[in-house]
């Protein structure tokens, strides 16, 4: 059944409808698009390029094989059911496309949903994670992990935290030689660790106490780890940012 470039001034009703087969909507312009609890689709559906002004629907409803690119409407009528919509999304089966994530995402920033908004970014994130080259994938599985591509600030902020408070507690009870003891200001584990993690200041403490052995190693894994943290949370947050 096709509807392709229909012209619908009010509402192109779904509800209660059965339909076997295909089903194009695809350009379609209506006011509104409504399906229900009743509604049966066996697919595929295609909503490329339509441009809806509220989608009035039971996202479960929609068959598995489903277009969404181009898919343009100002708000989903159930705006908060984000976890239902990233479902919906992912039924969406021609690959990684960001317009879809995108739209949806918008749709809940202009309604006043940012941390939804958030979600469904971050959900194309993921997506995206799929289609890198192997090296790439690794890079964004730490920033996933680390800061949420920087949706989740507050992990970052976790993770540096409990580095912090380990090494402080590592360096307290081993505490490193100092390079030269008689110019050496007075040992303070929490702040050489600081030193060791943060790259962009300087305490003194890592200059005035070299460790040894283990702790050198465990000192240059701290280094590696701040570094790559501070990049992540950048790159996070620049893309966080850039998307707003």
């Amino acid at each position: 059944m096709s509807f392709t470039a229909a012209q619908v001034t009010s509402a192109m009703c779904l509800a209660r409808s059965t339909i076997t087969g295909s089903l194009s909507l695809r350009k379609v312009r209506a006011g509104a698009v409504k399906t229900d609890a009743h509604t049966e689709l066996s697919g595929p559906v295609d909503l490329r390029y339509a441009q809806v002004d509220v989608l009035t629907d039971a996202p479960a409803r929609w068959p598995d094989d489903l277009l969404l690119d181009g898919l343009v409407y100002q708000q989903p009528e159930a705006a908060l059911l984000v976890k239902s919509r990233l479902t919906w999304l992912a039924k969406e089966n021609s690959g990684y496309l960001p317009q879809p994530h995108e739209q949806l995402a918008a749709a809940y920033t202009s309604s006043g949903h940012d941390p939804a908004a958030h979600e469904v970014l971050l959900a194309e994130c993921r997506r995206q994670r799929a289609i890198q080259p192997p090296a790439l994938r690794l890079w964004d599985y730490v920033q996933d992990w680390t800061v949420g591509y920087g949706y989740r600030p507050a992990r970052a902020a976790g993770w540096l935290t409990l580095l912090l408070l380990t090494a402080t507690v590592v360096f307290a009870v081993h505490q490193p030689p100092a390079a030269k003891p008689a110019e050496a200001p007075p040992f303070n584990a929490f702040l050489l660790v600081l030193d060791l993690l943060l790259p962009v200041v300087s305490f003194g403490q890592q200059q005035a106490f070299h460790p040894h052995g283990w702790q050198q190693r465990f000192a240059a894994g701290l280094i590696a780890t701040g570094r790559i943290l501070a990049t992540t949370i950048a790159t996070g947050f620049t893309r966080a940012l850039s998307r707003r």
